[in-house]
């Protein structure tokens, strides 16, 4: 496999953070250009992440020495040097969109943890496992932007990804009809941690800005069809959903609701789940657990701090699938929200667009 020169735009906030220190060392992908806002520019990146580097693992020394770029002012610097960048910069949403665009109007693919382009009809919002076939939606999309190689992609919602990829393979075959999910989410998603966000120690805020909607209505875009250019959204299922932040660094919680047209038995649910592989699985990338997802029979598991982490932070937990009284059944999932929700999960969908020649 070649090597691919990549860039980091958005590379000193906590996602952008997670990129980095993720691709140290990444056996495809070689880090060789970081952006950040104009603050940050001209400094080398130790000096711009200095007293504000939230990762266990110290600054990668790969990139102590790289001097960090505008990401706006320097598109066409950064275009000349790399294959493709992520993008996970903090700025309005129109901003970030109009930001992504230019750099894939630059000739230079854009692999997003943004949600700006979620829901543009021919970007695709990818989980490799999932709903890979709607990478070919992206020949439309150039034909829109009028570039060769530039384009967008874009992952997920980080809470969608503990429960979607557990009702994925029960979805067509049972006749999944209706989902009631509540998600305990970390306080990572919001980029923070307890030492910016003390407030949220021993504290539940049961309201995250934008999330529920996300949650409700992303799920039925991964789930959608592509046709004639653009990725059409599922009609079904209905879903409903509240999310609420607690006091957890790392790890999305979800407690999931299902009913079904052909309601499954337990033991062919769990059978489902174990024996499920996606294409991340079939092309063996680097990023792809070897097991997506993992049933646990402990009634107390899953727990955050026990298995957030389940085969490097990309796997996802699953536990207490049993009857209910008003919907088929329950069960609670999950995942780590930086590693598979959001950074991890755009390296892998990376991972995929090399491998299926999109990144040439």
């Amino acid at each position: 496999m070649k090597k691919y020169a990549v860039g980091v735009i958005g590379a000193t906030g906590m996602v952008g953070q997670r990129f980095v220190s993720l691709l140290d060392k990444h056996p495809w992908f070689n880090v060789v250009s970081l952006a950040a806002s104009t603050r940050s520019a001209g400094k080398t990146y130790e000096e711009a992440v200095a007293g504000r580097w939230m990762m266990a693992d110290a600054v990668p020394e790969s990139v102590k020495n790289i001097v960090v770029k505008s990401a706006e002012k320097d598109i066409e610097a950064i275009a000349a040097e790399v294959d493709f960048v992520f993008s996970a910069v903090d700025m309005k949403k129109e901003e970030i969109a109009a930001l992504e665009e230019a750099y894939a109007k630059a000739e230079c693919p854009v692999v997003s943890n943004n949600s700006a382009h979620r829901w543009t009809p021919d970007v695709p919002m990818v989980v490799p496992e999932i709903n890979p076939e709607h990478i070919a939606v992206i020949e439309s999309q150039r034909k829109r932007l009028g570039t060769k190689r530039g384009f967008i992609s874009v992952k997920s919602n980080c809470s969608l990804q503990s429960y979607i990829p557990a009702l994925h393979p029960l979805k067509d075959e049972f006749g999944l009809n209706k989902v009631l999910v509540t998600t305990y989410q970390a306080i990572s998603g919001a980029g923070k941690n307890f030492d910016t966000w003390p407030e949220m120690l021993d504290n539940v805020i049961p309201y995250i800005g934008g999330e529920e909607e996300k949650s409700e209505r992303e799920p039925l875009k991964i789930w959608g069809k592509v046709e004639d250019g653009v990725i059409k959204t599922a009609s079904s299922p209905l879903i409903t959903a509240q999310c609420i932040r607690v006091p957890v660094l790392d790890g999305h919680m979800a407690a999931v609701f299902a009913s079904f047209d052909k309601k499954p038995g337990l033991d062919v649910i769990k059978e489902r789940w174990a024996s499920f592989k996606g294409r991340a699985q079939e092309l063996d990338l680097p990023s792809a657990p070897k097991q997506f997802l993992h049933y646990f029979e402990e009634d107390n598991r899953p727990q955050t701090k026990l298995d957030r982490m389940l085969e490097n932070g990309m796997a996802v937990s699953i536990g207490r699938l049993r009857e209910d009284t008003q919907y088929d059944v329950k069960f609670v999932c999950l995942s780590h929200n930086t590693l598979r929700g959001a950074a991890g999960g755009a390296v892998l969908m990376a991972e995929l667009l090399c491998a299926e020649g999109y990144i040439d």
